[in-house]
């Protein structure tokens, strides 16, 4: 295919030039035709002229005909080199300098085929085209917007501004859970479903199914590359739809004519607020930042002492180019929905203060492991009756004396994440320091003094993590003192060991009779005596808990991962037990938590996760004198989808 023209460099050429040069072009095929012929006509007559003179062996007059001189006149394209750069040139157009030092073109013969491409016309150029942003230049060359599509252009996901530099995001996560259990349930004061159910605790077979569905809108101000927006508003309502069956009257609702069977939906509001950018301090981003409202917080790395979606406020930021990051922040706890967990602000906020500052420092220790350093502090002042949804009370537990109590404790905490080498390592640290009006069992003002150490290792080979974990949380050796030695954190949402996998961290056991008080929370670790972690105020008289485990993840396919943990519990003292039961001499060994999940990801994403999983505790001495030797078990499966 012969090229209609070629430009020579640095020339510069703006669209009306363009055109000119392509008319010129056109009118100068037929002068070029017609120098072409005469030039041959020339040369045909100075070679027979030529021929003529060396036959007759004698000059022609005026000298030796001289037919190199005259100009080239072949029919060929020729290449010619203009500025250092090879050109094509048209026959018979070799001396015309116009042409040689600003432009060459092609004369297209009618032996060459021509190009099937059209040339340009005049109308077909412009003086520029209009972009009303710099994300939208991409739809010149076809893509369009895909609303369903969360991978490709789409503007509910913040990939095209809505007006000039301002953003939306949606996010649509629906979780569905159906959860078979066999948990211990303390049968009815008043009565019961079964009429043989004499002893303390009867039919333990539990059924629920959990429908969420959580919707997060954003609405956002700059470009979120290199740095955080200028104002961010956030509002994630979820809606839940729960359904319990319980075979024990009174196990759902103290009212027992409320029945075994319980159907209850709740819309919470887990977040609203507002991000502002407040400035920049270096070239690198580092920057302050606010928050203010109804927003998520975790303390830690693993969710051991408060993980939370809570009303606050909350100045943060990085520095030293996002190696130190700092947090300061205030919440006032809402009040809980009891049976969805989701946050009620129908109800007041509670008289309930978490002050936290801290610092997360990166490759403080090594490349690549994360420093942590935090204190916080928990001011409650609640002293008034409080019964949840169900008709149990809440505050204050009944527990002991089942008084009011408020109390001051400060947290100092040390935790890390992080690799050293191929060594994977996480670790928390807290000591909880304060005081308390009055203990459980005690009448006294009390001192607390507990503590709460874990950590977990693991290591990579090839498709393989192995993990091994340990945790300590102090236990209270003597509830009638005027020392508290029990920890309890916050409000506990720990991923460790096996996360809500584990049998033990998802159930609650309930300590006795009337299911006023459990022995440890729903989706904790801790065996703190609470009336529940959505309500209940922390408790410091308490009997610890000790655990060392050992777990591995199997990446069978990259869409599915399966998970074996075990882990060995124990109390760390027994005495708070022993007088909360009546009960001598009670084993500290709590038993065997066994459990395996599968995980799989069909499109090797988060936007469709489902799991499944089984775990079973085989009861341990201590665990057999509260509750009997039969062995615990659930059944869940998990269908996450998101948008």
């Amino acid at each position: 295919m012969a090229r209609n023209r070629t430009f020579n460099p640095g020339f510069a050429i703006t669209q009306t030039a363009v055109c000119s040069l392509l008319v010129s072009a056109v009118l100068q095929l037929p002068l070029a035709n017609q120098a072409y012929a005469q030039a041959q006509q020339t040369r045909q007559e100075c070679e027979a002229a030529q021929a003529a003179n060396t036959a007759k062996r004698r000059r022609r007059p005026g000298g030796r005909v001289d037919c190199s001189q005259l100009p080239e006149a072949d029919d060929k394209i020729v290449e010619t080199v203009v500025d250092g750069k090879p050109r094509r040139r048209a026959p018979g157009a070799v001396n015309d300098a116009r042409l040689k030092e600003e432009q060459t073109f092609t004369v297209l013969r009618e032996d060459v085929e021509e190009s099937p491409v059209p040339r340009p016309s005049v109308n077909d150029y412009k003086d520029s085209v209009v972009f009303p942003d710099r994300w939208r230049i991409v739809e010149a060359i076809g893509y369009t917007d895909n609303w369903w599509d969360p991978y490709n252009r789409n503007t509910l996901k913040g990939d095209v501004p809505l007006h000039d530099d301002w953003f939306f995001n949606l996010g649509v996560i629906s979780d569905t859970i159906y959860e078979g259990r066999k948990v211990v349930t303390p049968v009815g004061l008043q009565t019961t479903a079964d009429a043989g159910d004499i002893d303390l605790f009867g039919n333990t077979e539990q059924h629920s199914v959990i429908q969420q569905v959580a919707m997060e809108f954003v609405y956002y101000k700059g470009d979120t590359v290199f740095r955080p927006p200028d104002y961010e508003f956030r509002f994630i309502p979820v809606f839940n739809f729960n359904h319990t069956v319980v075979n024990e009257l009174a196990g759902i609702n103290a009212n027992p004519q409320r029945g075994v069977r319980r159907d209850d939906a709740f819309v919470g509001i887990q977040g609203a607020f507002i991000d502002v950018h407040l400035r920049n301090v270096s070239d690198n981003y580092d920057f302050d930042s606010i928050r203010v409202g109804i927003q998520p917080f975790n303390n830690d790395f693993r969710g051991f002492l408060f993980q939370d979606n809570q009303l606050g406020v909350r100045l943060f930021g990085i520095r030293d180019n996002n190696r130190i990051q700092y947090n300061l922040a205030w919440f006032r706890r809402l009040e809980k929905d009891t049976n969805s967990g989701l946050n009620d602000i129908g109800e007041a906020p509670r008289e309930d203060d978490v002050f936290i500052a801290n610092v997360i420092w990166q490759d403080l220790i090594a490349l690549g492991h994360f420093s942590q350093f935090s204190v916080v502090h928990n001011r409650n002042r609640e002293d008034e009756f409080f019964y949840d949804v169900n008709d149990i009370i809440q505050r204050p537990a009944s527990l002991g004396f089942e008084r009011f109590r408020n109390y001051d404790v400060t947290y100092l905490g040390f935790s890390s994440d992080g690799h050293f080498g191929r060594i994977n390592l996480t670790h928390s640290m807290y000591a909880a320091l304060g005081e308390q009006n009055r203990g459980p069992f005690v009448n006294q003002r009390t001192d607390i003094r507990s503590f709460f150490a874990a950590a977990e290792v693991g290591a990579d080979f090839d498709w393989v993590r192995l993990r091994g974990s340990v945790l300590w949380a102090s236990g209270d050796d003597n509830p009638f003192d005027d020392e508290e030695n029990g920890f309890d954190a916050i409000f506990e949402n720990p991923q460790f060991a096996g996360a809500d996998t584990s049998y033990w961290l998802r159930q609650g056991v309930p300590l006795a009779a009337g299911g006023k008080v459990t022995l440890s929370t729903r989706n904790g670790l801790l065996n703190n005596l609470r009336a529940s972690k959505e309500h209940g105020q922390s408790n410091f008289t308490n009997p610890g808990v000790r655990l060392i485990g050992v777990g591995a993840d199997f990446d069978i396919l990259p869409e599915l991962r399966a998970t074996v943990n075990v882990n060995q519990l124990w109390f760390d003292q027994t005495e708070v037990l022993e007088v909360a039961r009546q009960q001598a001499n009670v084993d500290e060994s709590i038993g065997t938590d066994v459990s395996l999940s599968l995980i799989y990801r069909p499109f090797m994403s988060q936007n469709i996760v489902a799991r499944l999983s089984y775990a079973a505790l085989l009861p341990g001495k201590g665990f057999e004198q509260l509750f009997g030797d039969d062995t615990q078990h659930s059944l869940l499966f998990n269908l996450v989808l998101t948008y």
